[in-house]
């Protein structure tokens, strides 16, 4: 949406700072993200009270009247959020953009919030039916851009100075299922790396029951990063029954054996939620055993968040937010294990980092930025090096309780 709007010559601000319009891209995957999707419309609101505000994704697809209650311009429907210029102007929301740029300048330019990665939509929607989620409801069908679509995109960007863009997607792994191309994704990358000159290329979110074993052939170029986030959502088979989740241990822990036989120094993280209705005890400890067993990278955790409109929701055996919140505690001490041991393993090597963004530390600067694999580095400069958007081989020296710690090789490239 940012460059969207960029590209149209108008001019994003900084958090804090007075804008003109806002737009909230709204979420309501859990009952918390809905409570929080109102607070920042509130806040906008309070921030300027002359500014237009516009409120476009989930919460505002499934409780527009909720929405519109609380003094909006303008709800934007998430099949008409990719127009959003064309959309406000139409609807007068919109002051003239500033002048464009002179025409030898990048149509994208880093943005000033410090991004160095670049997230490309390329599919949205779902036809799964996992028993917990809105986001099918709120979504819709699954769908796919056109590649040309996509590998334009990328080139713009990769004028305007980005070095990695990652593909995004609300069910990604079915890219070029709505088109009957069961191999849309596998050959939107071949295309990506073929026709572009992007120095990184990163997939977000992949079902696994998306993925053949000849998938992992792809990471013979090594631009395509190792680096692969599978959701799991529970480590234990009749939980996953329960979910409607097309997994079972066993596939899951053979997907993941041959991605790592493939793809060296390979980082896989996932998604797991605990409390989910029906879970035992003995339920929640495979399903930690599991976690452990797979040795993530990392755990992305979520206390189950009963939605209205899901079969979840009606399911018998709900769990008590107590019980939910121990188990939540367990499984985020079992993610400091495996994020610790995940890192420890690159102590003493050198591997390539691409520096994103720095605050002051002592007398100089701290910087931070990631390996190819998604491990966060942080290394110390005096205060006049730049290292915004450059990727520099860096020695991987020691461990901080959240990251690698780094030192620049002399004469890094």
């Amino acid at each position: 949406m940012a460059r969207r709007f960029t590209s149209a010559g108008h001019r994003l601000v900084g958090p804090g700072d007075l804008a003109d319009l806002y737009v909230f891209n709204s979420c309501t995957v859990t009952h918390i993200a809905a409570r929080k999707s109102r607070q920042v419309i509130r806040q906008m609101r309070r921030a300027n009270p002359q500014a237009k505000v516009v409120v476009t994704g989930c919460y505002a697809e499934l409780s527009p009247s909720e929405v519109q209650a609380l003094g909006v311009d303008l709800i934007v429907s998430n099949n008409q959020k990719d127009n959003l210029p064309e959309l406000l102007a139409e609807a007068g929301l919109l002051q003239d953009a500033d002048p464009l740029p002179a025409v030898d300048a990048p149509p994208f330019m880093l943005l000033a919030d410090g991004h160095t990665r670049a997230f490309v939509k390329v599919q949205d929607g779902c036809d799964n039916h996992c028993t917990f989620c809105i986001v099918t409801v709120a979504r819709g069908a699954g769908r796919s851009r056109p590649v040309a679509e996509v590998i334009a995109e990328i080139n713009r960007l990769v004028e305007g100075g980005y070095q990695e863009v990652v593909l995004s997607g609300v069910h990604l792994g079915s890219y070029g299922h709505d088109g009957g191309d069961r191999r849309g994704l596998p050959r939107l990358v071949q295309t990506i790396l073929a026709e572009t000159d992007l120095s990184r290329l990163r997939l977000s979110s992949l079902e696994p029951w998306d993925l053949r074993e000849d998938f992992f052939d792809l990471w013979q170029n090594e631009r395509l990063l190792p680096h692969l986030h599978l959701p799991l959502q529970s480590g234990c088979d009749a939980t996953l029954r329960r979910m409607a989740r097309h997994i079972s241990q066993a596939q899951f822990s053979r997907l993941v054996e041959a991605a790592r036989a493939a793809i060296p120094d390979l980082s896989v993280t996932t998604d797991i939620i605990v409390g989910f209705p029906g879970e035992t005890e003995a339920e929640f400890a495979d399903s930690l055993a599991f976690a452990r067993q797979m040795a993530f990278a990392k755990l992305h955790i979520f206390r189950y968040s009963r939605r209205e409109g899901t079969a979840a929701a009606r399911m018998k055996g709900q769990v008590s937010a107590p019980v939910a919140q121990a188990r939540s505690r367990q499984m985020h001490a079992l993610n400091a294990e495996l994020e610790r041991s995940f890192r420890r393993k690159f102590v003493g090597r050198t591997m390539p980092v691409l520096w994103e963004n720095s605050e002051s530390f002592g007398f100089g600067l701290q910087w931070s930025g990631l390996t190819n694999n998604y491990a966060r580095v942080v290394t110390q400069t005096d205060s006049q090096a730049n290292l915004r958007n450059k990727i520099l081989d860096t020695n991987l020296v020691g461990l901080t309780p959240a990251a690698l710690r780094g030192h620049l090789l002399p004469h890094s490239p």
